[in-house]
């Protein structure tokens, strides 16, 4: 059995991970694309949108929230969703900075 390494991973790589999860699903993209051009939703406006269940929307909203890229509000017995605009932006900054790193290829690289 192998001895498990503990690595101290920096605020910024943990940021980058929790956002790149939130993203990785079509479904939460399709999500935050209805969030963008609508400004706001309610989780029964974006089932009617998507081709997906009540209660599969409700776990990738509730996974969009916990990364920090939108925010809820209650209203009645609703709640309405939009994008959390600074963590958005701070999202926005990070993956942008991480992508914008890589310089030029490696000619030689895998060859």
């Amino acid at each position: 059995m192998g001895a498990t390494k503990n690595i101290d991973y920096t605020s910024r790589e943990l940021a980058l991970a929790r956002f790149s999860k939130a993203l990785s699903h079509p479904a939460r993209i399709a999500i935050l694309d209805l969030l963008l051009k609508r400004k706001s939703c309610i989780c029964g406006d974006i089932v009617e949108e998507l081709p997906i269940s009540q209660s599969t929307v409700s776990q990738h909203l509730k996974e969009l929230k916990e990364a920090g890229l939108i925010k809820g509000e209650i209203e009645g017995v609703s709640i309405c969703y939009c994008i959390n605009e600074k963590e958005w932006k701070r999202a926005s900054q990070l993956l942008g900075d991480f992508f914008n790193r890589f310089v030029t290829t490696n000619p030689n690289c895998c060859t």
